[in-house]
């Protein structure tokens, strides 16, 4: 099963593929797609429809994750988070119906590290062990490995967009989720 992780930004998205088979995880590729900062905000969106919807073409996934929105200080920026999440799930909401999930941080943050008040670091750490080192362009990235990953330990058990009847996973942690072997 191929999951593509998304990590949803106004200036730049993660983005991340991992295959699970079995009981086995692999890195398959991953990247950030990044929007003019300098463009007004309501222009930049055509640049992130464009972007998501070339990415979903050329990766062809089984499934997407998403992070849920996050309380910031700053309405503003929720608002714009909020429009360009909604940009991106209109790529993907009628070839996905059923197909996308969505984690909150701290469960994508307890199923990689343990706790979910881990800091990105202690992430990317735990990701570098499970999956093989790597650089990551930002965090953004690294935080669509993560929310891949979160997808898959949790067997698919996240909240499913238009969905009532999914069950919301949870977080097993580090110790729980590598009773199986994971190897990049």
């Amino acid at each position: 099963m191929l999951v593509l992780g998304i990590d949803p930004g106004s200036v730049t998205t993660g983005w991340a593929l991992l295959k699970s088979s079995g009981n086995k995880v692999h890195y398959v590729a991953s990247g950030i797609l990044k929007f003019d900062q300098g463009t007004d905000f309501l222009d930049r969106l055509t640049q992130i429809k464009k972007q998501t919807q070339s990415l979903l073409d050329e990766v062809s996934p089984d499934c997407i994750s998403l992070e849920s929105l996050i309380y910031v200080k700053s309405p503003t920026a929720l608002i714009k988070l909020a429009q360009t999440r909604g940009i991106i799930l209109s790529c993907m909401v009628e070839k996905y119906q059923g197909k996308i999930f969505e984690y909150s941080p701290n469960l994508v943050k307890s199923s990689a590290v343990g706790h979910g008040h881990a800091d990105k670091e202690s992430v990317k750490k735990v990701l570098d062990m499970l999956l093989g080192k790597r650089e990551y362009k930002s965090h953004d990235e690294s935080d669509a490995v993560a929310i891949a990953l979160c997808h898959i330990l949790n067997n698919g058990n996240g909240t499913k967009l238009k969905s009532k009847s999914a069950r919301k996973g949870k977080g097993k942690g580090l110790a729980g989720s590598l009773s199986h072997a994971i190897k990049g």
